[in-house]
């Protein structure tokens, strides 16, 4: 039996974040009172009174919205989708703002479900605003739970309602992250060079919303991808702007999640916009992987726009490989998100560094290779005596680092050190993977 889906819908700005971020016990979704902050559903992995679920943010929910490509629009297949996923449905209204049509087109639309539907009122914050609960007895529904999220009022009581219906943990099949080694793969970059679109066309489907306004995406949204058999989870974060254009809350917030995504990864994957070339904040952000010491693939995006220009075209790929002469083993690859093209190579490239950044070499092989890279060039002498490099092992992977014994490791310099590195990415495969390397003194 799979673990059952609840998910928290209803219009916007009715605390639907802050529910599930008290449910969940820690601060996974962005709150903030502004109408729209969540747009994408966000999935998280839950338990409560010993059994387990998953826990679905969605954006606000306006039924009345038309097809189209607005954002409304988009948030509403979005909460669509996350309705018809789930087995279990939270609708969330807003105790101080009373009844709006809102609320009544929303409970005709669930009206028509065959699934457990727990009504809940909101930000009732005292006993004094319990009576403002009575009002949604309007909508024809049985049974209400007022509670106060911010303060986990009726929180447990509402929990408790629920957890009749969910299954014990030892009739659950086990999660995924448990059973398989999935690599954690970050996309980031610039707001607007097409993340989400990609993470939609590695996907297949419109997981998450997309549009040409930055910002779009303003939290970091967690997706399980299955390819070729294989299983990835993907985190898609909020734009990387220049710290001075960060405004205070929402912005500032997303980008500590994204920096924090980084963090989380095994593999940065930063999208560049071939239509405005690589940029100061590109190199900042392809930066901040280098620092995290994570695996690194850039894509550029957008490159179907200048197909008619071969010229600019070769111009940009000249102009990107000297910006990123400090990354040489970061590989390019120039796609179109929206064409979804070519996705295949995208995953053979991500295979390639995951494996790369988890790959342990034998001590027998590394050393051989390690004997040549010393006897083609020496270390050189310091103050007359000799630089002695007695042998090297791998003492840990994600990323690969290596540990070198010497009689004088103080001596070892820098440029030694890179020609080291350089000689062991050409004996092995380290493509899109930074590589450590550490000088020890060897013991007598």
């Amino acid at each position: 039996m799979k673990r059952p889906i609840i998910a928290i819908i209803g219009r916007p700005n009715v605390g639907k974040s802050t529910l599930f971020n008290r449910i969940l016990g820690r601060r996974v979704a962005i709150v903030e009172d502004i109408p729209g902050v969540t747009r994408d559903r966000n999935y998280a992995e839950a338990t409560y009174g010993g059994r387990s679920f998953i826990l679905v943010d969605t954006g606000g929910l306006d039924p009345t919205a038309k097809s189209g490509e607005s954002i409304l629009s988009q948030v509403k297949a979005q909460t669509e989708q996350a309705i018809a996923e789930a087995d279990i449905l939270i609708a969330l209204f807003n105790g101080r703002e009373g009844v709006t049509p809102l609320d009544q087109e929303i409970v005709s639309l669930l009206r028509r479900l065959k699934k457990p539907i727990f009504y809940a009122v909101n930000k009732i914050d005292t006993s004094k605003s319990e009576p403002l609960t009575a009002e949604f007895y309007e909508l024809g529904v049985r049974a209400l739970y007022p509670v106060s999220a911010e303060h986990s009022l009726g929180v447990d009581e509402l929990m408790e309602a629920i957890l009749p219906l969910l299954p014990p943990d030892s009739e659950v099949e086990a999660p995924a992250a448990e059973s398989e080694n999935i690599p954690r793969i970050a996309v980031v970059g610039r707001p607007n060079v097409g993340k989400s679109t990609l993470i939609n066309a590695l996907l297949g489907e419109n997981r998450l919303v997309t549009d040409a306004t930055p910002g779009t995406t303003r939290d970091a949204i967690d997706s399980l991808v299955r390819h070729d058999g294989k299983s990835y989870h993907f985190i898609d974060t909020a734009g990387i702007r220049r710290r001075g254009k960060i405004e205070r809350g929402v912005e500032r917030y997303s980008l500590s999640r994204a920096q924090t995504a980084i963090e989380r990864c095994d593999l940065a994957v930063v999208v560049l916009d071939a239509t405005e070339g690589i940029v100061e904040q590109d190199t900042k952000i392809i930066g901040q992987a280098l620092k995290a010491r994570k695996g690194c693939l850039i894509l550029v995006n957008k490159w179907d726009l200048r197909q008619h220009d071969a010229k600019a075209k070769e111009k940009i790929a000249v102009e990107l490989r000297r910006r990123l002469a400090f990354l040489p083993y970061a590989p390019l690859l120039y796609i179109s998100a929206l064409k979804a093209t070519p996705v295949k190579e995208i995953f053979e490239k991500i295979n390639t560094i995951v494996t790369a950044y988890a790959h342990r070499i034998s001590t027998g092989a590394l050393n051989r290779a390690f004997e040549q890279a010393v006897s083609a060039n020496p270390p050189p002498q310091r103050q007359g005596r000799p630089v002695k490099l007695n042998y090297i092992t791998q003492a840990e992977v994600r990323p690969p680092t290596f540990v070198i014994f010497s009689n004088r490791p103080e001596q070892i310099k820098e440029p030694y050190l890179r020609y080291l590195e350089n000689f062991l990415r050409e004996s092995f495969d380290f493509t899109g993977t930074p590589l450590t390397l550490r000088i020890r003194k060897k013991r007598s």
